[in-house]
């Protein structure tokens, strides 16, 4: 089944680098044009860029801090003025909380973490919706984690951002799909990327990929796993699926 986003404007968060980055190329790969959202580590968003490039399609780069809500008005405004239009959002920018127990947790940790996994993803998504609507289509997915099926110790603030953008993304299904908005969340297990790498070794193993054995299919997930998946939500053949929540995870 071939899958065409031609003429289509995707807007990613987090894409410089992991599962951002592998969305973004994706996204693109398939005839999307990219609107690519970095905080930092300008040199990895800058091999993204020619990667796009070399597939023939547009992509602009926005340094943003997402939890920022009069950042976030700018970052539309001026993604809607670069491309003319914005049709799929992409809600991937997270970062890790530090492991500590709730009684050990700083409250500005708290806050920081569920800022950039909910607010973020909220302040986005309004925005983003007069386009979106406005598109004819529009799609907006949420780059959750497997961590909200166990709700582990020692990641509160994680699991709790994580679970707020989860209520995010269900509510809006339903408020949007008048709107001819599809809105689901895709939910990754480990993953190789930097933040899963160190997620392997905390829980002892010296590389990730020393996991592998243990995974199921033999392999740990890679980005490209969860960029699949990305990709077929928010193309024509997903017709039907909205409000809904996939995990990456092999089968568990």
């Amino acid at each position: 089944m071939k899958v065409s986003l031609e003429g289509r404007v995707a807007l990613v968060t987090g894409a410089s680098r992991g599962i951002g980055r592998a969305i973004a190329v994706a996204l693109a790969g398939a005839g999307a044009d990219i609107a690519a959202v970095y905080r930092r580590d300008a040199d990895s968003m800058s091999q993204t860029v020619a990667e796009i490039e070399a597939m023939g399609r547009k992509v602009r780069t926005y340094p943003v801090s997402v939890e920022n809500w009069d950042d976030d008005v700018k970052l539309i405004d001026d993604v809607v003025r670069d491309f003319g239009s914005l049709s799929i959002l992409i809600n991937n920018a997270g970062i890790a909380s530090r492991g500590n127990s709730v009684f050990d947790t700083d409250p500005a940790e708290m806050e920081r973490v569920v800022r950039v996994h909910a607010f973020a993803p909220h302040y986005l998504s309004k925005l983003a919706l007069p386009h979106l609507r406005a598109a004819g289509r529009g799609d907006i997915v949420m780059i959750s984690s497997v961590a909200t099926t166990s709700m582990g110790a020692n990641g509160a603030p994680y699991n709790m951002g994580k679970a707020a953008m989860e209520a995010l993304a269900k509510t809006l299904a339903k408020e949007e799909r008048k709107h001819g908005v599809r809105v689901n969340i895709v939910a990754p297990s480990l993953t190789v990327t930097e933040m899963g790498s160190r997620l392997a070794k905390a829980r002892g193993a010296a590389n990730i990929h020393d996991l592998d054995a243990t995974s199921p299919f033999g392999r740990v997930s890679i980005p490209e796993d969860v960029a699949n998946v990305v990709t077929f939500l928010v193309a024509d053949a997903n017709a039907y699926v909205s409000g809904q929540k996939i995990n990456v995870d092999g089968g568990g």
